[in-house]
């Protein structure tokens, strides 16, 4: 039925219930599961007035991609103690429903799993979640959990 399954996850309960959904899917199936954190790049503009830490010399991007990895790795133990095999993780920098939009497209994923509310800011209350966005931007079947 499906070959690629692509579900976002971001940390939140809501990913992580897409991401079981998905993992018992994925055994159903057969298919291979494709797990994706995107975090957020941060200009140097935002960067630069942001609350650094003097002690630590990362830069913004550089601890939301380690914070992304860990995000990303945790998810594969979850989808491991589910059952799930054949599971990959990726991490990408972005604009989130677009980002996951695109890898989904990159990848020939041929449905998409998203929790229904994430980690997302007050921006997502204004503008709508990235679930609802993906949704609207994805040519392929989009679940929303």
């Amino acid at each position: 039925m499906f070959e690629r399954i692509l579900v976002a996850v971001d940390g939140s309960e809501g990913s992580r219930k897409a991401l079981r959904l998905a993992s018992n899917l994925q055994q159903t199936c057969g298919s291979e599961l494709l797990i994706l954190t995107v975090f957020r790049h941060h200009s140097l503009l935002e960067a630069s007035m942001s609350m650094v830490r003097p002690d630590d010399p990362e830069s913004l991007d550089d601890s939301m991609r380690s914070y992304a990895k860990e995000v990303a790795e945790e998810a594969k133990v979850i989808a491991a103690e589910v059952g799930a095999s054949n599971v990959r993780a990726f991490v990408k920098a972005g604009q989130p429903a677009r980002t996951i939009v695109r890898f989904g497209e990159e990848h020939k994923a041929d449905l998409i799993i998203v929790g229904s509310r994430g980690q997302g800011d007050v921006q997502g209350f204004l503008l709508g979640s990235v679930s609802h966005k993906v949704t609207s931007l994805a040519s392929i079947p989009v679940m929303v959990v």
